[in-house]
């Protein structure tokens, strides 16, 4: 092992949990952003999942730069939740900030310190819950027929009065859609304890062609998932005109805002 790789070089912060003595079975075989094994650093009857990181990729001249590469930043970040995901699976988690290094594990520790009021405070918040997402789209309304110049036998005024009607008609299709989004959103906030709005999805980032009228979070018992999905999929055989997109149970991310400290790195 290196020496940008040793306990007392930097280290990768990836979520903060109870110390239960089990968190090693569930970090079992789990690697991080940099291919590297994670453990827990106790403190303070909370545990810290971290991992050695290599100075040349993590320190904070080359990860400035790496943060501005997509490529690498959806790489880390999808090796950042997969850490975080296993450290939460049996038990309530608290997601540290994408990217935040610690210099050693005195590092880790003095983050613990700083901040365990608040750690404890979520972990009791989000004990036994999970996260489940849920997206609407609304298929776009098919495109109007072109409309005809005006002629002798259509005056430019009766023109620009049908070209208007369209437009209001198409204004009132995505309308129904939107109301129908709340709708649905009503109906599971009545389920949920707590429910985040996020901003809709980008087409041009999801793939999807429909458009996308609502992207929420909701926040719930574990116990209460099969009934928050059986929910939804009626929702989805009676909203007419909408789809419906049912995701999880993921770790809480949309409910409790991730955790960092100014650690110099």
């Amino acid at each position: 092992m290196t020496g940008a790789l040793r306990a007392d070089g930097l280290q990768y912060a990836y979520a903060v949990v109870r110390d239960t003595g089990a968190l090693d079975a569930a970090l079992d075989g789990v690697h991080g952003v940099a291919g590297e094994p994670v453990r827990a650093v106790v403190h303070l009857g909370l545990a810290v999942v971290a991992g050695p990181v290599p100075a040349g990729e993590f320190d904070e001249g080359p990860l400035k730069e790496r943060l501005e590469k997509l490529e690498w930043l959806e790489r880390i970040a999808r090796a950042h939740a997969r850490v975080v995901d296993a450290a939460g699976a049996d038990s309530g988690v608290v997601p540290v900030r994408l990217a935040t290094v610690c210099r050693g594990e005195e590092g880790l520790r003095r983050m613990v310190e700083t901040g365990r009021e608040r750690f404890t405070e979520a972990l009791d918040r989000l004990d036994g819950r999970v996260e489940w997402g849920v997206k609407v789209y609304a298929a776009a309304p098919p495109p109007a027929e072109p409309a005809a110049a005006p002629t002798a036998a259509v005056s430019g005024r009766d023109y620009l009065r049908r070209r208007r009607a369209e437009r209001q008609a198409s204004a009132e299709r995505w309308g129904r859609s939107e109301d129908g989004a709340r709708q649905v959103h009503d109906a599971l906030c009545a389920l949920a304890e707590q429910s985040r709005l996020h901003p809709p999805q980008d087409g041009r980032i999801s793939g999807a062609s429909d458009r996308n009228v609502l992207n929420a979070a909701y926040l719930l018992p574990r116990a209460e998932s099969p009934a928050f999905a059986e929910r939804v999929e009626e929702l989805a055989r009676s909203s007419a005109g909408v789809r419906l997109e049912l995701t999880g149970p993921w770790v809480p991310y949309s409910f409790v805002a991730p955790f960092s400290e100014d650690t110099g790195v």
